[in-house]
């Protein structure tokens, strides 16, 4: 057994349950995003947090895989930095932050389960940012319909948040629409 699935065992301790998710398990979206974070050469603790981003819900899938009341236990699977950034990939408003993510300003952020306004440092925008273009393209690229519903948004979202991206996540970015240029106008 490897550590990824020693890891969605420990979830699966903790109360969570095999997930649909868009385009087939979400076992299956979580680790795609790890393993595109992985290849992107991203922090261990950013990958980490690719594996299990959705355990809270999130504004764009409201499963929740475990309660909050369990991030101490989350962040004994996979570390206290990782859980951090898990809880704020999942308590993101997007309608709020990916608003105001234009330009080079600093990154306002809401949380959606507190209400609470704040701005990301630079560290956890970078790593909230290349967290949410590996999410976003790993399902643009495991599903047309989402492509079709999402594709042009989401364009115009990585092209905003781009300063805060590592070079290896906008040449996949940039590589996947040139593949698609009738959705980056």
């Amino acid at each position: 057994m490897d550590t990824n699935d020693m890891r969605f065992k420990a979830l699966e301790a903790l109360g969570a349950g095999e997930f649909n998710h868009l385009n087939g398990s979400l076992i299956s979206h979580l680790t795609g995003t790890f393993k595109m974070l992985k290849a992107w050469g991203a922090a261990d603790y950013v990958c980490d947090a690719g594996l299990f981003h959705a355990a809270y819900g999130t504004a764009g899938f409201d499963e929740t895989m475990v309660s909050l009341s369990q991030r101490t236990k989350i962040a004994e699977v996979i570390g206290k930095e990782a859980e951090a950034l898990v809880y704020l990939y999942c308590s993101c408003d997007r309608d709020y932050v990916f608003e105001r993510s234009v330009g080079k300003a600093p990154m306002a952020f809401k949380d959606r389960f507190t209400g609470e306004c704040f701005t990301l440092d630079d560290e956890q925008a970078c790593a909230f940012c290349e967290l949410t273009l590996a999410n976003e393209l790993e399902l643009l690229l495991t599903s047309e319909a989402f492509v079709a519903k999402y594709g042009a948004e989401l364009y115009d979202l990585f092209e905003n948040i781009q300063h805060y991206l590592t070079d290896t996540g906008v040449k996949a970015y940039k590589a996947f629409y040139a593949k698609e240029p009738e959705l980056a106008d």
